[in-house]
């Protein structure tokens, strides 16, 4: 018999989803895992999500990064502010280290990707209900090895040098644009849609940011921003 010491448990499960197809795909596997008993209730916005918890509720809350009245990782700080009981996962499409990163900073304890087949988050979701805490396997090495590779530049990289990176710090008018953008949480598909300019384009521009600022990730490259007062 499975020990159930540290279990959670799922249910009520609140699923924050704002693609319709997805959300019914997410009740039909939650009600396989718990049953046709279980309480499964699907909202499409943060606002919606709030008014369905009290600072009493419990079970799960499956939450998705973008949505349509702000980011999914504001409501996950919100939850674990003012929700505490509540089991916050993410299901998302969003795979960059830095979304990953700030959504369990945030208090989520799994991250997990739309893209895996229905068995393989059946699984991960059964693994949260013992207690566990799946981050996606590609996600999860990727993060090591940024971890790794952070570890190796800090330990090479003397203050002198530091001092020099983060003299040459000037940005253009594009370069301030997008990295508004990136400090409000869009990924560079929707910064390319809202410029009307390519993807690779807003890669290349993010690079440069990254190069003047003396960063290596999203994350960074914000918190350096404002440091610097380049953010509104």
């Amino acid at each position: 018999m499975e020990s159930t010491e540290n279990s959670i448990d799922l249910s009520p499960t609140l699923i924050v989803e704002d693609n319709g197809a997805m959300q019914q795909r997410l009740c039909r596997l939650l009600a396989d895992l718990l049953g046709t008993d279980a309480q499964i209730t699907a909202v499409d916005s943060i606002a919606a999500a709030k008014a369905q918890l009290g600072e009493d509720a419990n079970g799960m809350a499956v939450v998705d990064i973008g949505l349509p009245d702000g980011n999914g990782i504001e409501l996950i700080a919100w939850l674990h502010l003012h929700c505490p009981r509540v089991t916050c996962v993410v299901i998302s499409a969003w795979d960059d280290e830095d979304t990953v990163l700030a959504a369990l900073r945030a208090g989520a304890i799994g991250y997990l990707l739309k893209e895996r087949e229905d068995a393989e988050l059946i699984q991960s979701l059964q693994s949260i209900r013992r207690g566990g805490a799946p981050i996606d396997p590609n996600i999860a090495r990727r993060i090591l090895a940024l971890l790794r590779l952070s570890s190796e530049s800090a330990a090479a990289t003397t203050p002198d040098i530091e001092a020099e990176q983060r003299s040459d710090h000037a940005l253009s008018d594009r370069e301030s644009e997008i990295l508004q953008l990136v400090a409000r949480g869009y990924s560079n598909r929707e910064i390319a849609e809202l410029t009307t300019l390519s993807r690779f384009t807003i890669e290349d521009y993010t690079k440069s940011i990254y190069r003047k600022l003396a960063v290596r990730s999203r994350t960074a490259a914000v918190y350096e921003a404002k440091a610097l007062g380049l953010l509104r």
